[in-house]
């Protein structure tokens, strides 16, 4: 590994490079490093859809629910982009699936928003609450319906009739 790979963990991590990764783990590097944005390595390979690296990350102790600056977890990123086996590993890792971010949000409700159904089940399935609104008072169920997602909206609607989550 050059010395330039070596001194941008963060690359490494956005790459899924995690032979590279390991190493420099092994030297020393903090698992739960952040860059100048305060976005750690876990959140930058989770946004990268690395789940490989996230776990590696996460078996070397990252924290899988340490937050960049505006209050978005690891999970809320990739659940916005649709990662789902980036979300079962941080999942499985004790990812909390109803933190919430500055604003209220939730990964439900970023997964809600961008029409990400495979999320939406994933974390229903590991007890997201589907009746937690963000700042505006609004649910996952109402972000869906906002952005023009009529099935996830009313699958969400029904999870909350069924007590899913709560």
């Amino acid at each position: 590994m050059t010395d330039s790979a070596r001194s941008d963990p963060h690359a490494i991590a956005r790459r899924g490079n995690t032979e590279a990764m390991e190493k420099i783990l092994e030297d020393g590097l903090a698992p739960n490093d952040t860059n100048e944005h305060g976005h750690s390595l876990l959140m930058i390979a989770a946004y990268s859809d690395q789940p490989e690296m996230v776990e590696l990350l996460v078996e070397y102790g990252a924290d899988p629910n340490l937050p960049e600056p505006n209050g978005n977890t690891p999970l809320m990123g990739c659940c916005f982009k649709g990662f789902v086996d980036v979300a079962e590993v941080l999942i499985d890792a004790g990812a909390d699936v109803n933190a919430t971010s500055g604003d209220g949000t939730t990964a439900l409700m970023y997964a809600a928003t961008y029409d990400e159904p495979a999320i939406v089940d994933l974390l229903l399935a590991h007890d997201a609450d589907p009746t937690m609104t963000n700042e505006q008072d609004q649910t996952a169920a109402d972000l869906a319906s906002e952005n023009g997602h009529e099935e996830l909206a009313e699958r969400l609607t029904m999870a909350i009739s069924d007590g899913e989550g709560s």
